[in-house]
């Protein structure tokens, strides 16, 4: 009998790639969903448009991660064997214009779905998408899963918090529940609005003549970038192991966003220089200037390492954004 899994946040980057990989393991997926006016499943199109998966081995729910009824209800009638908990509202800039719906999504919505957990009597293995971005202010270079928090945004503090209450349901109800603690990863599906595919969506809008200028806020930011596609089998990796534990799941590698224009753009024979402009709307109130995450636990213990390097990341994100802006109706 296949395992079932029960994935909050299936419609984005994430969870669209975490689907299709515990599909190809013979899973029966089960996705959460909000309700919207417009079709927000996009990235799983491709999926659920396929009769042999959709309805027979992928499920889709109504629900919302600020209505712990429908969590309830749901884990009743479905008591599945892996909970892949991503949802969230998981912009940092925008976290600081909406910090209470942040904190209320982010970081309570993960108390609604452990006390699920707890009030439908399951025992499932337990995901917690945790963030790069709790280490904030960074202690010390590079990241471990020790080094201390300090959070340099409403986004950053409402993980912080769903981080402690994992922690704190493993040991106070014995739960398997695990922190992957992701630093940046990236792909064709990261949404427009995030740096590095704003960034990629320009470049081959540029190089097609649809756009002249691009704007952006802090240069000098540095980040860990990996592929997301290779980072959702770190997080299955995490729930096969017979403890749960925390996980820092990252490439090793340090960029900056100036470094991510320049590969871009060197991608395209263009000079980034002449198309790029600031603009301080972009700048948050409290930057995080440097992540670099040390993955070695996780190598040592799961078997997981990144295989897609930085220059290749850049590469794969404007390829594809070329071949969409030029043919729209393969979006």
């Amino acid at each position: 009998m296949s395992k079932k899994a029960l994935v909050t946040g299936i419609t984005g980057q994430d969870g669209s790639y975490l689907a299709e990989f515990l599909l190809a393991q013979g899973y029966e997926v089960h996705g959460i969903i909000r309700r919207a006016s417009t079709f927000n499943t996009g990235r799983i199109d491709h999926l659920y448009q396929d009769p042999h998966v959709m309805g027979v081995r992928l499920f889709l729910h109504y629900g919302d991660l600020g209505d712990s009824v429908s969590l309830v209800k749901l884990l009743y009638e479905l008591r599945p064997d892996e909970i892949y908990h991503l949802g969230a509202q998981s912009h940092v800039r925008v976290s600081f214009d909406i910090p209470e719906y942040t904190s209320d999504i982010t970081g309570v919505g993960t108390v609604r779905i452990l006390e699920a957990i707890r009030e439908a009597g399951v025992r499932p293995k337990f995901y917690q998408a945790s963030s790069s971005e709790m280490f904030g202010k960074v202690a010390e270079v590079p990241q471990t899963e020790t080094t201390p928090f300090h959070p340099r945004s409403p986004y950053g503090c409402a993980k912080v918090f769903a981080y402690w209450l994992t922690v704190n349901y493993r040991e106070a109800y014995g739960l398997h529940a695990n922190n992957g603690i992701l630093f940046n990863h990236e792909s064709p599906r990261r949404g427009e609005t995030f740096v590095t595919r704003k960034i990629t969506r320009a470049v081959a809008a540029i190089k097609l003549g649809m756009q002249e200028k691009l704007y952006l806020g802090n240069l000098d930011a540095r980040r860990d970038w990996g592929y997301a596609k290779e980072y959702v089998e770190a997080m299955w990796l995490m729930l096969q192991q017979d403890k749960p534990d925390d996980y820092v799941i990252a490439t090793g590698e340090t960029h900056s966003v100036r470094e991510f224009l320049e590969e871009a753009f060197h991608c395209v024979g263009l000079d980034w220089q002449k198309h790029v402009m600031h603009d301080i709307k972009y700048e948050r109130p409290s930057e995080v200037d440097l992540l670099i995450g040390n993955p070695s636990k996780a190598k040592r213990v799961l078997g997981w390492e990144p295989k897609i390097k930085f220059k290749d990341l850049v590469r794969l994100m404007v390829d594809s954004d070329l071949e969409t802006l030029k043919n729209p109706e393969k979006r």
